[in-house]
C-alpha cells in the first residue's frame, strides 16, 4: 500500500526526530485514509472527520497504549527519542503530554518508513485498527 522510500544520501540516524516525525506523519494519514476509504462509504467530507479520530495528537496519544506492548526494544528507543524531541509549538486541542507522545509515534512510523520497513508498519497499523475504538 506505501510507497518504497527512495534511497537515502543522509543516514537515517543522523536524521532529527522532528524530521522523521514529519515523514510518520504522512504516513499515517495515507494509511488511515486508505483504510476509511477501503472499508466505509463516507462522504469525503466526513471522511476528513473519520480520519482525524485517528490522526489527531490526542488519538494516536490513545493509539500508542495498543501498540507500544508490540514494540521491539530498537522501537521503543526511537518512539522515546521521539517523544523527547524538543517542540516550539504544542498542538491547540492536546495536552503537551499528547503531543509528546504523537510525536514518538511520528517518528516511529517515520523511522520504519525511512528503513523500508513496510510490513512492519502494516503489522503496526493492523493492530492499532484492531484495537483502537475512537
Amino acid at each position: 500500500m506505501l510507497p518504497q522510500p527512495q534511497e537515502q544520501t543522509v543516514d537515517i540516524h543522523e536524521q532529527s526526530p522532528i524530521s522523521l516525525a514529519f515523514v510518520g506523519d504522512a504516513v499515517l494519514e495515507l494509511l488511515v485514509r486508505a483504510r476509511l476509504v477501503g472499508t466505509t462509504r463516507l462522504q469525503p467530507g466526513k471522511l476528513h472527520t473519520a480520519a482525524t479520530r485517528y490522526v489527531s495528537a490526542a488519538a494516536q496519544f490513545r493509539e500508542l497504549s495498543v501498540i507500544e506492548p508490540l514494540l521491539t526494544e530498537r522501537e521503543a528507543a526511537v518512539l522515546r527519542r521521539g517523544k523527547n524531541a524538543s517542540k516550539a509549538s504544542v498542538a491547540k486541542h492536546a495536552s503537551a503530554e499528547e503531543y509528546r507522545a504523537s510525536t514518538g509515534f511520528e517518528c516511529l512510523l517515520g523511522w520504519l518508513y525511512l528503513q523500508g520497513q513496510l510490513d512492519r508498519i502494516q503489522e503496526l497499523f493492523d493492530a492499532l485498527w484492531q484495537g483502537y475504538q475512537p
